[in-house]
């Protein structure tokens, strides 16, 4: 299931990613305050389970300016999930937010749509970044694609993923191969990480671009509503099959 939302907005913020997790977790509040709470609280402390979700943002005529991004014409965001519960409470709240205030920031509702998926029945699929895919080691350190443990934390993470969704891991080992894929660094304004290190933003390594992923068709279906990497939640890893 795939959700587009587009957005009159004057600007947004340069670390753009968490104003957009919180609409999403505004909208859930307001669709159904319960299960909101089970997704992201956990014993009165933040839930780090995996969400079963992933989103992308486009800005369509922008320009940068310091901190913010003016928008001259508007702001998308896409959202992709295979869960049913997920998303019937996330559609049904966001129809209830006409305008939604983060900060200085106004979002202005224009119109949603459900996205048509496209088909995967084959083993070998050739897919494009949305949304730009993390991979990080145990350590949490970034893993640089030409890093020889890159598609072994890329399964690590797609198992977790796949686990926490449907209760079992991948069928089969996935097969990574880039085709044209360039490295991105992403800012991103986390409170926490701000109050801890007095830094202003945590940089993200990541890639965007075009790659092709071999692997059981049951899971590069549930791969490409999923999203693929860490942080999905937080705007990284939505993909779209290419063709």
């Amino acid at each position: 299931m795939r959700l587009r939302c587009e957005y009159k907005t004057e600007k947004i913020p340069l670390a753009y990613h968490m104003m957009f997790v919180s609409l999403i977790k505004e909208a859930l509040k307001k669709s159904n305050k319960e299960y909101q709470k089970k997704l992201y609280c956990y014993e009165n402390k933040t839930n780090k389970k995996i969400k079963n979700f992933c989103f992308s943002v486009f800005m369509k005529d922008f320009e940068k300016k310091e901190d913010v991004f003016v928008i001259n014409d508007k702001v998308v965001i896409n959202i992709s999930t295979p869960d049913y519960e997920f998303f019937i409470n996330l559609y049904n709240g966001l129809l209830k937010i006409k305008e939604f205030e983060y900060r200085e920031f106004t979002l202005n509702k224009v119109r949603m749509s459900i996205l048509r998926e496209k088909n995967i029945n084959e083993g070998c699929i050739v897919f494009n970044t949305l949304s730009p895919i993390c991979i990080k080691d145990r350590d949490n350190k970034p893993v640089d694609l030409e890093d020889d443990r890159f598609e072994r934390e890329l399964n690590y993470i797609v198992n977790k993923s796949l686990e926490s969704y449907r209760g079992y891991g991948i069928k089969e080992k996935i097969k990574f191969i880039p085709y044209k894929m360039k490295k991105v660094v992403v800012k991103q304004d986390i409170k926490k990480f701000k109050e801890n290190t007095n830094k202003k933003y945590y940089y993200v390594n990541a890639y965007s671009g075009i790659f092709r992923l071999n692997g059981d068709i049951e899971d590069l279906k549930d791969i490409y509503l999923l999203g693929l990497g860490f942080k999905r939640s937080q705007g990284f890893g939505m993909i779209e099959v290419v063709g």
